[in-house]
């Protein structure tokens, strides 16, 4: 049987705000995991967008 998760670390999705603002068709998302305890607030990372193919602001979407 699959334990149940105790811990503080929960999954999130992370999205393109670029390409979200430009139109174009598609998504750029990524999956992560943080702690939610130590950052409460939502995650703002640089991840690579394949469709726009440079380097954008990613955040997480609910």
């Amino acid at each position: 049987m699959a334990k149940k998760a105790k811990g503080n670390r929960i999954q999130v999705i992370l999205e393109c705000t670029e390409h979200k603002n430009s139109g174009q068709p598609g998504t750029s998302r990524y999956i992560t995991t943080k702690n939610r305890k130590n950052t409460p607030e939502r995650m703002e990372l640089k991840k690579y967008n394949p469709i726009l193919r440079k380097y954008t602001v990613h955040k997480e979407i609910k």
